[in-house]
């Protein structure tokens, strides 16, 4: 899959297709001209590239998500610990917790999540 990162501008185009899809390409360069102050080429240029990585599509003039935005960003944090602490999820919880910790309802959550995720094993 190509890199899922993003820029805050790209971030905000997306956050506009998300809460509108599915939506016309014409309606995305009227929101994206009212919103981001942006030209028709402009929008057209950011889609394109962003369709090009994946995440979104252009199907006859209908704009709308390949990926929603949870499993966006699911996939962005993936990549985040795979590139930051080589795929090591334990090193990446250690590392945020050694600074900031975490409250024990957090903690509570935390474990609820690691035994749903191992059940499904």
């Amino acid at each position: 899959m190509a890199e899922m990162k993003m820029g805050v501008v790209e971030s905000h185009f997306a956050d506009i297709i998300w809460a509108n899809e599915p939506l016309h390409s014409r309606e995305l360069v009227k929101l994206c001209e009212k919103e981001l102050n942006w030209n028709r080429s402009t929008t057209y240029t950011i889609l394109r590239k962003l369709c090009e990585r994946g995440i979104f599509q252009n199907n006859g003039g209908i704009v709308s998500s390949v990926l929603s935005k949870n499993d966006f960003y699911a996939v962005q944090s993936e990549q985040f610990v795979d590139e930051t602490f080589e795929g090591s999820l334990p090193s990446f919880i250690a590392a945020f917790t050694q600074r900031k910790g975490i409250s024990q309802q957090e903690a509570a959550e935390i474990r609820r999540m690691i035994d749903a995720a191992a059940g499904k094993e």
